[in-house]
């Protein structure tokens, strides 16, 4: 019987949260836990079953408070090496020394070396790499699985008087996937996703009579389960009347003119912005476009499963590429760690970018030595990786550091680790002979 998270974590009597979190302590893959719209997979029913003691101790420990010295004690680590962890992958924690709840004593274990290989053998028929659809982003996946709670469960409107918001704002830099997870949301709530194109943003006149975009969102309403999509959100929904695009204008007034019939159609707007405080305020308001998502750029680790992910992605079993990456033992994630760990701050598209560039690099010295034996040397990869960070100039950082500055405002917590790893990889490109500026990059 295929059962959602919420059902199961009732039937084997332990918390939605602390399942979710034992995903992620553990760097379980989503698709090999939770399919997409948010069922849970053979495999992770058989193991929570199987192992429903162990899960019970890890919700147990997982509510205490404890200090870094009560979780040494516990799980026969040095001190000193748990509260470097701790601080590394949660750094918000209390003055008084005593960790935040999230904080799970097996988890930190399993980080120092702390052998858990009971709980991998049960998910070792993985989906390859190159045949995925989805790659890290666990706390991103499972903060959006919260946020669509009343999309998903009755209970919240039942018992709570949580409603269904009318629409949610992706955010982030350029080039971070917010696409992706607008396409990823639509699944999670079995909604059929439609891309807003640009000509339906356009006011044209035929035989005499205005069309514009409040003839293309009635015809919407009168659609069930349907998720559009709108680029330049914080474009079109400017503060002020005085808008440069008369177009835009339309748009946005029919958006606020018929926010209200959002919910009741079961139509959900998914907008995609640069920044939040280029928004209208009003229409962030609770009720109306109050879901924020933040779309973080990927942190080192995803940089390098993204990296392989694209190298290999569509590659016959007998394709000479896969045979000269794995001449070379770039068939791993392991080569590209170094490569991932220059790629700071990178956007999806960087990485992309990063990829094309070398596969297209490679194709040529095949072609000009005709052998299959290359070799992927420093001065291949330094050549794309320059390449690809053509569009890292001082807007994108600015694009960045305003990033790091609203997610820090609206979902600290929740992030704490990507926003704290963000900053350090930010601040390796600001220019400290300069005095201070604003946010401290400049445009190229």
């Amino acid at each position: 019987m295929i059962q959602n998270l919420t059902e199961f974590s009732k039937q084997i009597d332990i918390p939605e949260e602390s399942l979710k979190q034992f995903i992620q302590d553990f760097d379980l893959d989503i698709p090999d836990c939770i399919s997409p719209d948010l069922n849970i997979t053979s495999n992770f029913e058989k193991f929570a079953t199987d192992h429903q003691e162990f899960l019970k101790k890890y919700d147990d420990d997982l509510r205490k408070e404890k200090t870094a010295a009560d979780i040494s004690l516990k799980i026969h680590q040095p001190e000193e090496q748990v509260e470097t962890a701790i601080k590394n992958r949660f750094p918000n924690v209390y003055d008084n020394g005593i960790f935040k709840s999230s904080v799970s004593s097996f988890g930190i274990d399993h980080q120092l070396g702390g052998n858990y290989q009971f709980i991998y053998d049960y998910f070792g028929h993985k989906t390859a790499l190159a045949k995925r659809d989805f790659i890290g982003y666990r706390d991103l996946f499972f903060y959006i699985a919260d946020m669509l709670e009343p999309f998903i469960s009755p209970e919240q409107s039942d018992n709570w008087g949580i409603q269904k918001t009318a629409g949610i704002v992706v955010y982030g830099p350029p080039g971070s996937g917010k696409i992706f997870w607008a396409k990823r949301i639509a699944g999670m709530i079995n909604f059929h996703f439609q891309e807003v194109r640009k000509a339906q943003l356009k006011t044209i006149f035929s035989d005499e009579k205005k069309i514009n975009f409040d003839h293309f969102l009635s015809d919407m309403l009168k659609k069930d389960n349907t998720a559009l999509f709108l680029e330049n959100f914080d474009d079109i929904m400017a503060p002020g009347t005085d808008h440069p695009n008369a177009d835009y204008e339309d748009v946005k007034e029919s958006i606020l003119h018929n926010i209200e019939k959002f919910v009741k159609e079961n139509v959900l707007m998914i907008g995609s912005a640069k920044e939040l405080s280029a928004i209208e305020p009003e229409l962030l308001a609770p009720g109306r476009f109050d879901v924020l998502i933040p779309i973080f750029p990927a942190n080192r680790q995803e940089r390098a499963e993204m990296i392989l992910f694209n190298m290999t992605r569509n590659l016959k079993e007998d394709a000479l590429l896969l045979k000269i990456l794995r001449d070379n033992h770039a068939d791993t994630i392991p080569f590209w760690q170094v490569t991932a760990d220059k790629m700071r701050v990178f956007s999806n598209t960087m990485i992309m970018d990063f990829t094309q560039s070398l596969k297209k690099r490679i194709r040529s010295l095949y072609l000009k030595n005709r052998a299959e034996h290359v070799t992927i040397d420093q001065a291949l990869l330094d050549a794309s990786l320059k390449e690809a960070a053509s569009k890292l100039t001082g807007e994108y950082l600015n694009n960045v550091q305003q990033f790091v500055q609203e997610v820090s405002a609206n979902a600290y917590d929740r992030f704490a680790g990507r926003i704290e790893g963000l900053k350090q990889e930010l601040d390796s490109y600001r220019a400290r002979e300069e005095p201070a500026r604003t946010i401290g990059f400049h445009p190229e």
